[in-house]
C-alpha cells in the first residue's frame, strides 16, 4: 500500500493494543511502527524520526512523560498524541508535552478524529527547553534514592542521585554535557512544577495527581 499520510511510531507496553493501533494506522495507509516502551520508541526514532508519535503515558522502563519530553526537545517537529487509561481528561493533562489527548477507551473514532480531523497546533520555539519528568528508580546500594537520566541529545543514559522531588533541577550529561532540566516526580503522587524560569530554581508547584500503571 503506498505511504501517502507519512509514518507513525505508536508506543505502548500492551502489545494487543500496540499491534490493534497499527493494523488500522497501516490500513488508514500510514507507514507505522510500534515500540514497547519509551526506550525502544527512542532506538527506534534513532534508526528513522516519525511524523507523528501515539504514546501512552504509563509504561515501565521509561514513562511517556519522559519520552514525550526528550521528544519535544529533541524533535520539536514530531507531532505527539498522549494517550492514557488512567487519566480522564478533557484537554492535554498538566505536565505532558503532546499536541493532543486520547483517553483510552474513548472508541477508534475518536483517535481517528484527533489524528485526521484537527487543525494541529503551531508550535513556536522555547526560549527555555521544558524539563525532563522523571520517576525515581529505587535506592542504591548506600540507601541512597537515585534516578535514570536519558540525555535528550544523545540518548544515553546515565544515573542521578537525589535528594528531593517536585522540583525543577539542573545537570550535565556525563557523556556530551548537555545541559538537562529535570524534576523528579512520585510514582504515585505527581506534582509537576510549573515552567522553568532561569534564575528561579525553586517554584510553587502545580499539583496533578497521577496514578503509574504497567
Amino acid at each position: 500500500m503506498p505511504d501517502l499520510k507519512g509514518s507513525i511510531l505508536v508506543v505502548d507496553d500492551e502489545e494487543s493494543l500496540r499491534n490493534s493501533l497499527a493494523k488500522v494506522f497501516t490500513y488508514l495507509q500510514y507507514r507505522t511502527r510500534s515500540a514497547e516502551d519509551g526506550i525502544a520508541a527512542l532506538i527506534e526514532m534513532r534508526q528513522e524520526v516519525p511524523d507523528i508519535l501515539v504514546s501512552d503515558l504509563n509504561m515501565p522502563n521509561m514513562s511517556g512523560f519522559e519520552l514525550l519530553s526528550i521528544v519535544r526537545r529533541r524533535f520539536p517537529a514530531v507531532r505527539v498524541i498522549a494517550m492514557s487509561g488512567v487519566l480522564s481528561e478533557d484537554a492535554i493533562p498538566c505536565g505532558v508535552t503532546a499536541d493532543a489527548f486520547y483517553q483510552k477507551g474513548g472508541g477508534m473514532a475518536a483517535l481517528l478524529k484527533i489524528l485526521e480531523g484537527r487543525p494541529w497546533p503551531k508550535r513556536e520555539p522555547a526560549d527555555v527547553p521544558d524539563p525532563i519528568w522523571i520517576r525515581k528508580n529505587g535506592h542504591d546500594s548506600s540507601g541512597g534514592e537515585f534516578v535514570t537520566i536519558s540525555c535528550p541529545d544523545c540518548f544515553r543514559t546515565f544515573p542521578m542521585p537525589i535528594d528531593t522531588a517536585s522540583l525543577i533541577l539542573d545537570t550535565n550529561c556525563k557523556f556530551c554535557d548537555c545541559l538537562i532540566l529535570y524534576a523528579v516526580v512520585d510514582p504515585y503522587n505527581v506534582v509537576f512544577p510549573p515552567r522553568y524560569v532561569p534564575g528561579r530554581r525553586f517554584a510553587e508547584p502545580v499539583s496533578h495527581k497521577v496514578l503509574f500503571g504497567n
